[in-house]
């Protein structure tokens, strides 16, 4: 008998499509690569890149062109024929910036600089969270499990109508909570009675297993567990899930991931961190209860297939199947000894590599501490224009070989070289535009050939 329940779960791939999604064309081909590594199913976060109709048409997003009903069709038809299922991911409490960012939808909000929380005593509210819930499933007929979020529902109680329902003996932010969740999922399921509903569990956490029993939500709602740390502690997941368990929610998932759980600006994943996460999670499995029925597990981002261990045979099926040419684990770099290019992202991801080392290399962000920037082109002769012009050409040469090592691929966004590029740039360009300034004015300038010639 298989000793992990995870094993003969569900493995789930979550899709996050806001900020940067992919072409319809490259997620069809991402599809077929989660089915190559063993998924059985995709959790879809659409948020403003689906094709919301009528009034809710203000929700689709302004900087990318949301996804058409024929691509949400396409990506069930090609998933479905891989054995795929569906489960959509829509917010209903917390992260709902963006509806609340909306002035229509203003009056909403928890509190008003707050984006992200929705009023939980409004019935409007709700009835918005309804019918976007209708239309996406509208959309998925196919579907038979929904995932309505309600993670890191941030300032909820402070707004002038929950101080004062919090006012009243035994109420308690808690309770408030689970009163708009179980709202939300008694709508679910006055709608559609066979749909099952996930949400992340982080708002339960601190609450014992007789208020989650006495709330109703037993029987609407299946936890899923988030912990995105190399180094989880494993007793305290297991706890949490037998607690769970206790409280009535018998049916449970778990949740690692493979990338955004580290820092804002990482742009380049450290797989052993992820891989740590993953190993973690099956001690976690392997240590529960027979009364808890874990579902499966969701890997927050895509790619890597979770088996019972990351065996030696786990690690050359999914490299083979990226199509890397190696069975090493280590940061995504080892992309670069691949001799094939099976997996589609495979060479935009060898230019981010390549690029952010660069951006990230020492001799470009500490140029100005160079011995001859310090010495014969400091602030102060910056300021005076004052340059000798051997020393100038010296900079100028080594300057230019930094910033002629730098690409900017068409295949990168915009946005990603403005936030990742440009700031380091410009203190490079702002040195050469001085250098010019001050040689034009000595009579000494140097063309960008001449300076060339020597490389």
């Amino acid at each position: 008998m298989d000793p992990c329940p995870l094993s003969r779960g569900k493995k789930l791939v979550h899709l996050d499509l806001k900020g940067a999604p992919p072409k319809i064309s490259y997620l069809h081909e991402l599809i077929h690569l989660f089915a190559d590594l063993g998924a059985t199913g995709i959790l879809v976060e659409y948020e403003d890149m689906f094709p919301y109709e009528g009034e809710l048409k203000i929700l689709q997003s302004n900087a990318h062109p949301p996804y058409s009903r024929e691509d949400i069709i396409s990506i069930q038809e090609i998933a479905h024929s891989r054995g795929l299922e569906i489960i959509p991911l829509v917010q209903t409490f917390g992260h709902f910036e963006f509806v609340l960012k909306h002035s229509t939808f203003r009056k909403l909000r928890e509190v008003n600089h707050c984006l992200g929380t929705l009023n939980p005593h409004s019935k409007q509210g709700v009835a918005l969270v309804l019918k976007m819930l209708h239309q996406v499933m509208e959309l998925h007929p196919k579907s038979t499990t929904l995932h309505i979020g309600a993670d890191e529902v941030y300032m909820l109680g402070e707004g002038e109508e929950s101080k004062k329902w919090l006012s009243i003996p035994g109420h308690n932010i808690n309770r408030l909570f689970l009163r708009h969740i179980t709202t939300v999922a008694n709508g679910i399921r006055e709608n559609y009675p066979s749909l099952s509903v996930i949400m992340w569990d982080d708002m339960l956490r601190s609450m014992t297993s007789d208020t989650i029993k006495d709330s109703g939500l037993v029987g609407l709602v299946q936890p899923m567990l988030w912990d995105y740390s190399p180094v989880l502690d494993v007793e305290n997941n297991i706890m949490l899930m037998e607690k769970y368990k206790s409280a009535g929610l018998l049916q449970q998932w778990v949740a690692s991931s493979f990338k955004g759980s580290t820092t804002v600006h990482t742009c380049v994943t450290s797989t052993q961190r992820h891989v740590d996460n993953h190993l973690h999670w099956l001690k976690v499995a392997s240590g529960l209860s027979s009364g808890v029925e874990l579902q499966g597990i969701a890997l927050t981002g895509w790619q890597r297939y979770l088996d019972r261990s990351f065996t030696e045979e786990a690690q050359k099926k999914v490299m083979e199947a990226l199509g890397t040419g190696t069975t090493e684990v280590g940061d995504i770099e080892r992309l670069s000894q691949a001799n094939t290019r099976a997996y589609p992202g495979l060479t935009l991801a060898e230019i981010i590599v390549q690029l952010t080392a660069m951006l990230e290399s020492e001799e470009l962000r500490h140029f100005e501490n160079n011995l001859y920037v310090r010495g014969w082109f400091s602030p102060y002769h910056r300021q005076r224009q004052i340059i000798n012009p051997l020393f100038a050409e010296q900079i100028q040469k080594q300057a230019k070989m930094c910033e002629m090592c730098l690409l900017y691929p068409e295949s990168t966004v915009e946005e990603w070289i403005a936030q990742h590029v440009t700031p380091v740039l410009k203190p490079l360009q702002d040195l050469l535009k001085d250098i010019h300034t001050a040689l034009e004015d000595m009579g000494l300038f140097i063309s960008d050939s001449a300076s060339q010639s020597g490389n």
